[in-house]
């Protein structure tokens, strides 16, 4: 039995604005409790906390460990072990940056899961989706249109598959919850770097929709979904989505609907900042540009939209390969938007709701599961201490295990 002690440290509990100046006592992989006063066990392992911000470990509702580049059709021709390098290399980064845990919102699959399991990896836990749905044409359909191809029969990638009608759709969702997928993810708009599609365009039918929600709701599980407009926005909370991602054209009257219901919200504003700072770099093409051109300054607008309305907003961040090293940015873009409590809480217990963990993760109480961070300073006056994780996060543990110690 391995108990540690974190002493003499303001506790965020992932909930409540008021702080506890306390302890935590960590037995095993769980908190055992934690209180304002001081805490003595024999054999215990102490670690003075000076006065630091302690919080749950935070949580990327929408990551990618897999899309190692912005240029995807090349993923495809990438050697698979190549690839898990990769992989293992961007998780890596994202624990040593405070994600605890990160839910894959496309190209992880069961193998990634079982060596961050077995510890073969050092990394966040993580919720995989599989590999995301696209219709013909859609999102994640990544031919480009000069590529001859009698249909899109058979054909996948690193980043999707394709499913066409309602059939197709419910044998390819109980396909992905086969192979172990925690969550389905669907395409039901256009994106920035797909080929064919405008970011406009409306993908799947409702009952496409409706079907894959039937499905995942079998396993007790859900449907996220990739959706840049507002039409599509209001068509998910309609057909029964559990999250919207990106939810980049969220009008106001929108989010009161969305705010009435059971769907969440994740913006992702880091990266289409990245790709209108960097697009050149990336490589995207110039109908990917222009695609981007005014889009962060919509999403900003989308965000507000949805923090009035009251909607549930989870964080995350959709960046690839080398760009994650801006994953803590994401906290610099929302707190110029929000509440830095509220910022905070979609970090942590909202994006422990969304992923169906409420009480396991994203909370600092008895029982939770240990993981949790320290932080220099007091992120709810200034949030930005978490973009510099490498300087301002002293201490790092997962699953009662510690990763990072500077104290």
């Amino acid at each position: 039995m391995a108990i540690t002690i974190l002493k003499n440290c303001l506790i965020f509990d992932g909930y409540d604005e008021e702080l506890i100046e306390g302890s935590v006592v960590v037995e095993n992989n769980r908190i055992r409790e934690f209180s304002n006063n001081e805490i003595n066990i024999d054999s215990a392992n102490s670690l003075d906390c000076k006065g630091g911000f302690l919080m749950p470990g935070l949580i990327d509702a929408h990551f990618h460990a897999l899309l190692v580049s912005y240029n995807i059709p090349k993923l495809d021709s990438m050697p698979p072990y190549l690839l898990a390098q990769h992989a293992s290399h961007i998780l890596n980064g994202a624990l040593h940056r405070g994600f605890t845990t990160v839910r894959d919102a496309g190209g992880a699959e069961i193998g990634l899961w079982m060596a961050l399991e077995q510890g073969l990896i050092e990394g966040p836990r993580m919720f995989f989706s599989g590999k995301p749905i696209s219709q013909t044409g859609g999102h994640g359909d990544m031919r480009p249109a000069d590529q001859t191809s009698p249909c899109s029969c058979g054909y996948g990638s690193v980043l999707a598959t394709v499913a066409d009608g309602v059939d197709e759709m419910r044998k390819t969702v109980r396909e992905e919850l086969r192979k172990g997928a925690n969550q389905i993810k669907l395409f039901v708009s256009g994106g920035v770097v797909s080929p064919t599609d405008p970011i406009w365009m409306d993908q799947f039918s409702a009952d496409e929709i409706r079907v894959a929600v039937e499905e995942a709701a079998t396993r007790r599980t859900y449907v996220m979904a990739h959706c840049h407009t507002d039409e599509r926005a209001r068509a998910c909370v309609e057909l029964g989505v559990r999250t919207i991602e990106h939810g980049t054209e969220i009008q106001a009257d929108t989010a009161a609907i969305i705010a009435n219901s059971d769907t969440y919200v994740v913006p992702t504003l880091s990266a289409i900042k990245v790709i209108t700072d960097h697009g050149a770099e990336l490589g995207l093409p110039p109908m990917s540009l222009e695609k981007v051109k005014g889009l962060f300054q919509t999403n900003q607008q989308s965000v507000s939209n949805c923090d009035k309305a009251k909607v549930k907003l989870g964080f995350g961040t959709d960046l690839l390969g080398d760009f994650h090293k801006y994953q803590n940015d994401e906290f610099i873009h929302r707190g110029e938007l929000q509440r830095n409590i509220d910022v905070l809480r979609s970090a942590t217990s909202v994006n422990a709701e969304i992923l169906q963990k409420s009480g396991d993760l994203g909370c600092i109480k008895e029982n939770a599961l240990a993981d949790i961070i320290l932080v220099k300073g007091n992120p709810l006056q200034d949030i930005s201490l978490l973009s510099e994780s490498e300087k301002n996060i002293s201490l790092i543990m997962r699953d009662g295990e510690i990763v990072k110690n500077q104290l």
